[in-house]
């Protein structure tokens, strides 16, 4: 009795100090919750808004208690049932709050939850109960997706935690994801890895961000199957009926059964999406009250009373049996197939298959598709397991039998329809911009057939060109956003949001959509034949760069001291030199440049150059090597330069040296005074003639012991145009490694006769980084017909190579 009264006093205690703790002295009853060990404090979400006197405390909003408090005052039975009283972490009031609308949220997920400071996507992400996890999971070195105004750029995870103290008695301070911007995304950050004068990870400059968990997307770990995969199941369930689940409830009083294709809340009701099972081959979707539907397993037979076990296992195999039937209707739809869905009120959405497979619990073979507007309810997620990458909204499961081919693309999909149709062929408008694909995605978009662009009237020129410049990169998107004059923002227009824009999005594009570019540009360059004839890249690129558009030229050059010299495409000119027998891209530009006296004046942003054949057949050189990179340091004007000998700044060129075959057989030969000395007292270059270099003033003075090394200025290699004889093709590089490449040919079948059409084929070339890596030796004795693959036209029939600087491209 002392024992139970020593409690009791110790509850009226707590209670009548409005939340402020009490001193006490811990006591037992028998059969009631041990109090715990140390002082930690229990964490809730508030899942709906609470006014409290005139404050309103919305949803998402966070508070805390004592843990020790709470069990203490569950051992004395003085907790109310329906309020509890807590502490707000923003602002620290102390409020008494319905317990209904209260979540617990562990420790680990609320400095995740904390950090959001958007109250309404702060509760979607608690809701979100994989993706709270997932960064919960989160380790360093992680690949993630980063959300940037409604991009999605890839980076990895460099920092997990907090960046700032926390002002909060609760000691609760708030963790971000310090994440590295990768590939397209370099340059898009803010920082390099410091935050308010504090160090946390490192990475190039405006290369690096600190996000918190809403704008983050987890990618799973590869190896597994996604579909095979079992999804995990929700700890804290918040909601009894999650997407995915089979549901049961009554529609115009009949009972039904579907899917739960999505579960939402508007005020304080909750509904879920429903895709009914009776149907048939077209989902059409319900919106049913949450108190209005039953999950799977708390089905029983008194739910279908007219439903003998008998009758409903007939219903099940004609359910079954039109599904195979249906199913093999639709075998022609496949990955990157455009289709159209009916959803709820009839209301047709066109969208592309991104994913085919089955789902977990769910019979029918699933599609995942990606709309082409905001009306899904993914971004490629189905019970917290990721299937495919879309913009959020943008994603949604359905039965592969609920697919319909876009009547737009009829004639792509199987060749059922006449091929006359095929000139109705059309792709749509995409008004939104997309980023360029990379690395898997581009995989994803567009490997295959009837993928990249359809060539058509001997367009291939163009298609090629504009694959190159677009699909992968982002180097001359300023073609697509440089404000222009009324008479050419037609032409902008048609090269933005049909070509480019489609091409990012869906991975294909129509061959009426270049003709309609070609059409504007005969006009615009006076030419009759632009969208009938045959052309040469370089012809469109400076019609549509300077005459149409009229962006700043990519190359500056000089020329021996002369005036500057500005052009769009550099074309190669050397004699014949018989110790380049397979020469790399970076041997002919520096011979080209030495022979022509020239420097470039600025670093370019995008560097064309065609290379030394004419016309259509011939070629100076059998093959020619890719240079995966482009040093151009000693091929700029008035640059510093280091000496080719010890590394120290140079102060005079050698041409003649360059051609010696005692010194490497690239790289611009330039020395100090010192080593020049000692180069030409040799009695064979006594009468070489030298340049003098100009040295900027901050480097006159530099000594080897007190400077770093002189920076050197690259480029990298991101397109190759080919020709054989008559006829364009591509290749582009699409991510970091040697083996990613594309070959792109925009005519590489047909389908039909003179009243058909071209079949354009994307396909994957990793056998290019064989033909890399072999010596020079061995590359000239290749015979060109046994190379792997498509290799062959690579080093054989080299046209044009593309490079870019992706650090003077955030300029120009």
């Amino acid at each position: 009795m002392i024992i139970t009264c020593s409690v009791l006093s110790c509850c009226d205690s707590l209670t009548s100090q409005d939340g402020v703790e009490a001193k006490m002295t811990t006591a037992v009853v028998p059969g009631s919750p041990l109090p715990s060990q140390g002082d930690r404090n229990v964490y809730y979400i508030l899942t709906d808004d609470f006014a409290y006197g005139s404050k309103l405390f919305p949803a998402g909003s966070m508070c805390f208690l004592k843990e020790r408090m709470y069990l203490h005052s569950i051992a004395c039975g003085t907790t109310s049932t329906r309020f509890m009283r807590v502490t707000m972490l923003e602002g620290h009031s102390i409020v008494t709050i319905e317990a209904e609308i209260l979540q617990p949220v562990n420790e680990e997920e609320a400095v995740f939850l904390l950090a959001i400071n958007t109250l309404n996507e702060r509760l979607n992400c608690f809701l979100d109960r994989c993706s709270l996890e997932a960064a919960v999971k989160a380790t360093v070195g992680q690949q993630v997706m980063v959300d940037l105004n409604q991009q999605l750029f890839t980076g990895t995870i460099r920092y997990i935690g907090k960046i700032t103290k926390s002002p909060l008695s609760s000691s609760l301070c708030p963790s971000y994801f310090g994440v590295e911007l990768q590939g397209d995304g370099e340059g898009r950050g803010h920082s390099d890895g410091t935050y308010i004068g504090s160090e946390y990870f490192k990475c190039k400059e405006n290369c690096g961000l600190f996000l918190p968990l809403n704008k983050i997307r987890f990618i799973p770990a590869l190896g597994g199957d996604p579909a095979r995969e079992e999804p995990k199941p929700d700890v804290d369930e918040v909601v009894p009926v999650k997407v995915g689940d089979t549901i049961g409830f009554y529609l115009d009083d009949v009972f039904r059964q579907g899917i739960a294709m999505d579960v939402y809340k508007e005020g304080t009701q909750w509904f879920v999406k429903v895709c009914p099972e009776e149907e048939g081959p077209t989902d059409v979707f319900r919106d049913i009250p949450m108190d209005s539907v039953v999950k799977e397993g708390l089905l029983s037979p008194v739910f279908e009373p007219d439903m003998a076990p008998g009758s409903l296992r007939q219903l099940k195999r004609e359910r079954s049996g039109s599904g195979e039937e249906l199913e093999s209707e639709k075998q022609s739809l496949d990955v990157n197939s455009m289709v159209q869905i009916t959803l709820d009120k009839g209301n047709p959405v066109s969208g592309i298959i991104r994913w085919l497979g089955y789902l977990p619990r769910i019979e029918p073979k699933m599609a995942g598709v990606e709309l082409d507007e905001e009306k899904g309810v993914t971004d490629g997620e189905w019970l917290g397991m990721r299937y495919f990458h879309c913009p959020p909204k943008r994603g949604l499961f359905v039965k592969l039998q609920s697919c319909q081919p876009d009547m737009r693309f009829q004639c792509v999909s199987s060749g059922l329809l006449d091929p006359s149709t095929c000139s109705r062929i059309d792709s749509p408008e995409v008004l939104a911009n997309f980023p360029p694909l990379r690395n898997g995605t581009a995989v994803s978009v567009l490997q295959g057939r009837m993928r990249g662009i359809q060539g058509h009237c001997n367009s291939c020129y163009m298609d090629a060109a504009l694959f190159s410049l677009f699909s992968c990169t982002s180097v001359l998107d300023s073609m697509l956003f440089k404000p222009s004059l009324p008479p050419d923002g037609h032409v902008q227009k048609i090269l933005r949001d049909e070509i480019v824009n489609p091409l990012r999005r869906n991975g294909f594009v129509a061959a009426n959509s270049v003709m309609h570019l070609r059409q504007q540009l005969t006009e615009k360059g006076q030419c009759s034949s632009f969208a009938t004839s045959e052309k040469d890249p370089e012809e469109f690129l400076n019609l549509i760069m300077h005459h149409i558009l009229g962006i700043e030229p990519l190359l500056k050059l000089q020329s021996g001291g002369q005036k500057e010299q500005e052009c769009y495409c550099y074309q190669i000119f050397i004699d014949k030199q018989e110790e380049l027998v397979v020469p790399n891209v970076q041997q002919l530009v520096e011979h080209s440049f030495l022979s022509s006296n020239l420097k470039l004046v600025e670093i370019p942003s995008c560097f064309i150059i065609q290379m030394p054949r004419f016309g259509k057949e011939y070629k100076m050189f059998s093959k020619i090597i890719p240079s995966l990179e482009l040093d151009i340091t000693d091929l700029l004007l008035d640059s510093p330069r280091e000496c080719f000998v010890c590394g120290d700044v140079a102060t005079q060129e050698c041409s003649e040296c360059f051609k010696d075959e005692m010194f490497a057989v690239t790289g611009m030969k330039q020395y100090c005074n010192s080593c020049c000395r000692q180069a030409h007292s040799h009695y064979r270059r006594k009468a070489h003639r030298l340049t003098k270099l100009h040295v900027p003033e901050e480097f006159q003075s530099r000594s080897l012991m007190d400077s770093p090394r002189i920076p050197r200025e690259r480029m990298e290699l991101f397109a190759v145009l080919c020709i054989e004889t008559s006829h364009y093709v591509s290749f582009v590089k699409y991510g970091p490694e040697k083996e990613n490449w594309l070959f792109f040919d925009s005519m590489a079948d047909r389908h039909g006769d003179e009243n058909g059409f071209n079949i354009p084929i994307v396909t994957l070339c990793p056998e290019v980084a064989k033909y890399l890596q072999l010596p020079v030796a061995a590359l000239a004795m290749e015979q060109s017909r046994d190379m792997e693959g498509v290799a062959k036209r690579l080093f054989c029939d080299a046209y044009m190579y593309m490079y870019q600087s992706k650090k003077m491209a955030l300029y120009k």
